[in-house]
């Protein structure tokens, strides 16, 4: 299954139909979206008619709308979701290895540095497909596109828009 993974639009559907537009993001059949604003996955959800798995960024408080993470099930991989600022990622991802061990995930995917990372840590995928809207580690932002199968390590490919 191809999961899209995206976060940090903040507010820019231009960003956003950038995105939607590269023909990775058409092969996706459900959308990770890793905070910061939480309208942004409604209208995500709304122009892909897909599923939108969403969780609420440090710019989503305090709405108390969305939970600050999810775990998700697929192909046989646990999938820990959040914006990451409540883990601490700004100083480092052992908090967030953590806490996807203490639920069970062999992937966990978060937003909030504007930096895309794909790292494994302890068993652990790490990913942050960057910010779609705002980067901070190049000039276009980022997404990202999953594929997972069960009973085979996942396959993720950045896209730079």
């Amino acid at each position: 299954m191809k999961i899209g993974i995206v976060s940090d639009s903040h507010g820019s559907y231009s960003h956003l139909d950038l995105m939607l537009s590269h023909k990775d993001a058409e092969q996706a059949e459900l959308w990770l979206f890793a905070g910061d604003i939480a309208m942004d996955a409604d209208y995500l959800a709304m122009v892909t008619d897909k599923e939108v798995i969403r969780v609420a960024g440090n710019n989503d408080w305090p709405g108390g709308r969305l939970p600050d993470y999810e775990t998700v099930d697929i192909a046989g991989h646990t999938i820990l979701l959040t914006h990451g600022h409540l883990f601490g990622v700004n100083f480092g991802l052992k908090n967030l290895q953590q806490a996807a061990l203490d639920v069970g995930a062999d992937i966990a995917v978060y937003g909030h540095t504007h930096v895309a990372v794909e790292e494994n840590i302890g068993g652990v995928l790490i990913v942050n497909p960057g910010s779609i809207a705002r980067p901070r580690d190049a000039a276009n932002g980022s997404f990202m596109v999953m594929d997972l199968q069960t009973d085979k390590s996942p396959v993720v490919k950045r896209i730079r828009i």
